[in-house]
């Protein structure tokens, strides 16, 4: 069985060795370098007014997934971004389900009307994973430097509330 349930600083190391093994692996997250359970706490210390970040846990309390919503410079008032993290080898088995589930719950509740995605269009999960919420394109952003340097195309989808 699958819980979902508010991310807290408890969580930090296994949300930082989920995201890292991600990254190790490569080719899905714009993220490049590993990240330390030091560096989750400071996105929780920094994270902005309307915010909610959720983890999604087995029926033994391990760590299966993560996502957060939270408002974004590029973004109107209206907008929040959305990012998810889920451990390999775990996917389609409803983690992704059960977190966008609170997390739509969560951007009501915020305040917010739309959330948005931005993707790698390389990475074929989680276009197929956010397209399946009902997201929908709006904007590309070819060449986009990561901050080792390759460059990747990116899309933005938008889920209305």
């Amino acid at each position: 069985m699958i819980t979902v349930r508010r991310a807290g600083d408890l969580d930090a190391r296994a949300m930082a060795e989920l995201l890292t093994a991600i990254i190790r692996k490569g080719g899905t997250t714009a993220y490049t370098q590993d990240v330390s359970r030091g560096d989750i706490l400071e996105w929780f210390r920094q994270a902005p007014d309307r915010s909610a970040w959720h983890v999604a846990e087995d029926d033994k309390g391990a760590l299966l997934g993560f996502q957060f919503i939270e408002p974004h410079p590029d973004l109107p008032p209206e907008a929040c971004d959305i990012a998810t993290f889920v451990m390999l080898g775990q996917t389609k088995l409803g983690i992704g389900s059960k977190l966008f589930e609170a997390s739509r719950k969560n951007a009501l509740h915020l305040g917010y009307r739309w959330m948005n995605a931005t993707i790698r269009t390389d990475n074929a999960g989680a276009l197929a994973y956010y397209q399946s919420r009902g997201f929908e394109p709006y904007a590309r952003h070819p060449d986009q430097r990561l901050a080792n340097g390759q460059m990747v195309n990116k899309i933005s989808t938008r889920f209305d509330l």
